[in-house]
């Protein structure tokens, strides 16, 4: 059994209040056999993460670093952490609101596209879009998702294949010309594939110093909260998920500050 998913079922009984992303996307995605923690994107209603909580407490979970699982810092970009025990495994538990690159209209159209589904994951296009981290990682993940989508826009926006996308430019040459403004390397395509493969590295490059200045915003604003937390745990150590909740809270209203420039946290 997928713990992950099994979550999943339950943090959206009654309604779909979370959906999948990170690595159990991936699985969801078959890119993947297994996934060491689990990563949703929740809905801003507070009503919704009293629930998670309450799911979550029911599991004995317990706070890692990050965030408190609450409005007034998830929706200014934070994210949460949460893990617990179960058969043998620890099972590592993050939530956001508003995931890294991904702007107010795709997040909106994503929770209508997964209404429908058993489990709702992010679709293949917008799971690489988050997948532009700082971890070298994600871009083979990101080459894998692209031959997972069905339009040629998609495929040549994400593709890191310099053979794919040379064959793409045969087959769609101005779809090709219409993307280069969205995608600059695009334009490089007719220079040949030594140098096309030159610009998809620098992308990758410039991708990932984009992802790591902007975590730097959040390591900079989280440094008191950083230098408290060893206290704040033994604080919390031996209560209930609520209670610790509520510790965390207070807490956080001190010591961590909701904005942060830069984006989203992750």
């Amino acid at each position: 059994m997928n713990i992950y998913v099994e979550l999943t079922k339950k943090f959206n009984v009654d309604h779909v209040r979370t959906m999948l992303a990170g690595g159990q996307a991936a699985v969801l995605h078959r890119l993947a056999f297994m996934s060491k923690d689990g990563d949703w994107i929740l809905r801003e209603q507070q009503q919704d993460l009293d629930h998670i909580l309450k799911v979550l407490e029911g599991y004995g979970a317990k706070y890692r670093f990050g965030s408190p699982l609450d409005l007034r810092w998830l929706s200014c970009g934070w994210s949460a952490h949460l893990e617990f025990q179960w058969q043998g495994l620890r099972v590592r538990t993050d939530f956001v609101t508003r995931p890294a690159r991904i702007d107010p209209e795709t997040l909106e159209r994503m929770w209508k596209d997964t209404e429908e589904q058993p489990i709702p994951f992010a679709s293949a296009r917008d799971l690489a879009e988050m997948k532009k981290t700082n971890r070298e990682k994600d871009y083979v993940v990101i080459g894998e998702l692209t031959r997972r989508m069905k339009d040629p826009e998609s495929q040549i926006l994400y593709s890191r294949s310099a053979r794919d996308l040379i064959t793409f430019s045969q087959q769609y040459p101005d779809l090709i010309k219409s993307l280069g403004a969205k995608r600059p390397l695009l334009r490089k395509i007719d220079q040949g594939r030594e140098n096309l493969e030159a610009a998809l590295d620098l992308e990758r490059r410039q991708l990932i110093r984009a992802n790591e200045e902007r975590l730097a915003n959040y390591l900079e604003a989280a440094k008191p909260w950083a230098s408290s937390w060893r206290d704040l745990s033994r604080r919390m150590q031996g209560l209930s998920l609520p209670e610790a909740h509520q510790v965390m809270v207070e807490h956080a209203q001190t010591s961590l500050p909701k904005q942060a420039q830069g984006g989203s946290h992750d």
